[in-house]
């Protein structure tokens, strides 16, 4: 499975805001400056998550983004099919194979190739933004900790 660029900021951008939950609207420029997302692009991407209901935004000069929903109820794996989808990982798969194999009946690889596409939603299944936001605090507590001594 290949991420796009524009899943991967949309991914960034929500990550951004679930670190900051509960702290009040964000602005895209911070957004962007944090996430190293191209404030254009952003400012595209947030209207589609808002759209989809993902995200809310706030007008003024203390307004921004902030998340719809709590980091521990929204998923990667939410946010990528919203996005893109969370595509097979060959043509000859999945309900509407875009390749029709003449071996399809008889391969031994679509198993393994459907164990993959399971083994891939399950992983952005299970992974929450919360749980990034908690990755990444873990990471910089360890990082502190290593540098210190």
């Amino acid at each position: 499975m290949i991420v796009s660029k524009k899943s991967r900021y949309a991914m960034r951008a929500v990550f951004e805001l679930a670190k900051q939950h509960g702290q009040g609207p964000i602005k895209i420029s911070e957004i962007a400056k944090n996430q190293a997302i191209p404030a254009r692009f952003l400012e595209v991407i947030l209207c589609q998550l808002k759209q989809a209901g993902y995200v809310e935004s706030t007008r003024g000069r203390e307004g921004g983004y902030k998340l719809s929903h709590d980091p521990s109820e929204l998923s990667v794996g939410t946010i990528l099919r919203y996005f893109q989808g969370l595509q097979e990982p060959v043509d000859c798969i999945g309900d509407n194979p875009k390749e029709r194999c003449p071996l399809r009946s008889n391969c031994v690889f679509v198993p393994m190739w459907e164990d993959m596409q399971k083994a891939i939603s399950g992983v952005c299944d299970a992974t929450t933004f919360a749980d990034l936001v908690k990755r990444e605090k873990e990471c910089l507590a360890s990082a502190t900790f290593d540098y210190a001594i």
